[in-house]
């Protein structure tokens, strides 16, 4: 099984099941989060076979709609060089390109394992307004809410990350349970990465060309050459 496989099982382990296992308890917890993990195994294969409608993903865009360059980032919230591209090279990015209106950002989430799904669901739950915004606190934050502990702890730290974005707590209880947007997600994550040949994160797409994770001052070269182009 690819890597890329293997993320996907194991990001379908629907959402919702973290909560389940927080009101587990005694001697029966053990067997219970057994059973709640087969069953989520099997949900993820049952899901990768099954026709989602992927059309209700709303891509996450920054920049002018008409913008002469078009520049995706495929990233994973548990990616440490995404976290690292994110607190430095893309704040000269948006600066430079995205904010002056030459480049068009589209930012997509990959699915390496669970955790990065659940992320994915939480920075979502405010629509776009505020995902780049919990993007940016997601990866500020990542080595403490990937170490927080189980899973309970991890969604746990994702809520607090939500609400510092001021989503009601309701709301992100909501989002984070909804096992149909995760199986969504996961398919159209699944779509693209198999369209884009994406095996690694952070990687991008210039103009419909693979761009590999580079130093921003030869990130800009390429991009001046298409703007020049």
């Amino acid at each position: 099984m690819t890597r890329l496989m293997t993320g996907i099982c194991a990001a379908v382990a629907v959402a919702a099941g973290v909560y389940a296992i927080n009101g587990l308890s005694g001697r029966n917890s053990q067997a219970s989060l057994l059973d709640l993990n087969l069953v989520s195994a099997a949900n993820a294969q049952e899901a990768l076979a099954a026709e989602v409608d992927t059309s209700t993903i709303v891509e996450m865009v920054q920049g002018a709609e008409d913008a002469p360059v078009t520049l995706i980032e495929y990233a994973s919230y548990t990616c440490p060089h995404c976290a690292n591209f994110h607190s430095d090279a893309y704040k000269k990015l948006k600066a430079d390109f995205i904010d002056t209106g030459k480049v068009k950002f589209i930012y997509r989430e990959v699915y390496f394992d669970r955790f990065g799904l659940w992320a994915s669901m939480m920075a979502r739950c405010g629509g776009q307004e505020k995902f780049f915004g919990i993007t940016d606190l997601i990866f500020k934050g990542q080595r403490e809410w990937t170490q927080a502990g189980g899973p309970a702890e991890i969604v746990e730290e994702l809520k607090k990350i939500g609400r510092l974005a001021g989503i009601e707590n309701d709301q992100l209880e909501a989002c984070m349970q909804d096992a149909t947007q995760a199986q969504t997600l996961v398919s159209w994550y699944q779509e693209n990465a198999t369209r884009d040949e994406v095996n690694a994160t952070p990687s991008f797409l210039l103009n419909g060309e693979k761009m590999s994770n580079q130093p921003y001052e030869d990130m800009k070269k390429l991009i001046e050459a298409e703007l020049e182009g």
